[in-house]
């Protein structure tokens, strides 16, 4: 393998020369971000750094075995995605692929659109890893997306030509109606549980629509108490069993500015005034963060204990049955009993995707934002 600087637009770009897996001569262009004058040597380091990682390289042929070439992959693409996802990834290619092709022995050579419908057939009547029939359509949507990156990854390798999951016939998914609460319900679960420990979160959840890991994830640093405003730039998500604290949201259009209604800013101002009295009682085993929602010994509220907690009251109070994420839900239909529109619903929610709210608009100014506020106040209040 060889390399040489070149210039391009007055600045250097390392060009390294590679041969393929089908023997064809290639070149592949870096920008080294470089202006030419008084540069060379810096720009040669990085050629040369180039060219190391290109030879440390492990190289892929058809004749590697599908097992590993998942491992490998799983490899490469840990330091592109965020841990969740990657985890996600982890996880089902773990549970429903690697093992399935180690056994067999299967070669990627010997991967074929017919070898992977059969595999999807038997995922979908024999999946289950407790032998309890097949996976659901939605679990072997999840694994075609994992399959479809991996043999993408072989053929930037250029190992292969076509992808052979192109086309495979998937079982079709079943949306169900989501359950959610109407303003009465609402205001009646409000008055159920004003003195109850999660009140506030359920409170925040179903005015602003908000995902329960956009909700654990509020610090003191997302609240503007003089512009009352404040934003969701923060998430607490499970990662396979395991609790992942981000600084980012799920989406770019899941960042998001909200108009913080009196009555919840009071709110707010009340939990922050008893986080302090906390402090003191309980001195050196405080647990300092600056989550808003926390227990009184300073500890983060976990996931799973929101969720329990939420079915625990609505079985005290008899009230009808639904998740804690249909909250989110009803803050939907109660902007779709007021007349707003999609877009509306898009905003203030938080959806990225044209199967969630049926289009992507521009963002709300914050005065189209208040209104919806306070509309979504009053029908509570109701």
């Amino acid at each position: 393998m060889t390399g040489s600087l070149q210039i391009k637009n007055n600045k250097f770009y390392a060009v390294i020369n590679t041969v393929d897996n089908f023997g064809k001569r290639k070149q592949k262009w870096f920008s080294t971000g470089l202006p030419e004058k008084n540069n060379k040597r810096q720009a040669q380091a990085i050629l040369n750094d180039l060219l190391a990682n290109y030879q440390e390289s492990p190289t892929i042929t058809s004749d590697v075995l599908f097992s590993d070439l998942m491992e490998e992959w799983l490899k490469h693409v840990e330091p592109t995605v965020d841990v969740v996802t990657f985890r996600h990834y982890q996880k089902i290619a773990g549970q429903h692929i690697i093992s399935f092709f180690k056994e067999k022995d299967t070669k990627l050579s010997d991967i074929t659109k017919p070898m992977l419908q059969s595999f999807f057939d038997e995922k979908a009547k024999n999946g289950r890893k407790d032998g309890k029939g097949g996976l659901s359509a939605k679990s072997i949507r999840h694994i075609k997306v994992i399959l479809n990156l991996i043999l993408k990854y072989a053929i930037e390798c250029e190992v292969i030509e076509k992808n052979p999951c192109d086309g495979v016939k998937l079982p079709k998914v079943e949306y169900s109606e989501c359950d959610f609460y109407n303003a009465e319900q609402l205001s009646k679960l409000f008055r159920c549980i004003a003195d109850e420990e999660i009140y506030p979160l359920v409170r925040f959840c179903a005015t602003y629509g908000l995902r329960r890991s956009e909700l654990l994830g509020l610090k003191w640093d997302c609240i503007n108490f003089e512009n009352n405003t404040f934003i969701i730039k923060h998430t607490v998500v499970y990662a396979v069993g395991e609790i992942v604290r981000k600084d980012t949201t799920k989406t770019a259009k899941s960042r998001r500015t909200f108009p913080l209604l009196p009555e919840l800013g009071t709110m707010l101002l009340e939990i922050k005034e008893k986080q302090e009295e906390y402090k003191e009682f309980f001195k050196r085993e405080y647990i300092k963060t600056d989550y808003i929602f926390t227990r009184e010994n300073g500890e983060p509220y976990k996931p799973d204990f929101v969720s329990k907690k939420f079915q625990k009251l609505l079985k005290k109070y008899s009230l009808s049955p639904i998740r804690f994420h249909d909250l989110r839900h009803s803050s939907a239909s109660l902007l779709i009993a007021q007349g707003f529109t999609i877009k509306d619903i898009q905003e203030w929610l938080g959806h990225a995707s044209i199967t969630t709210t049926a289009n992507v608009y521009a963002h709300l100014d914050m005065s189209r934002k208040q209104e919806i506020g306070n509309k979504v106040l009053s029908a509570l209040s109701c």
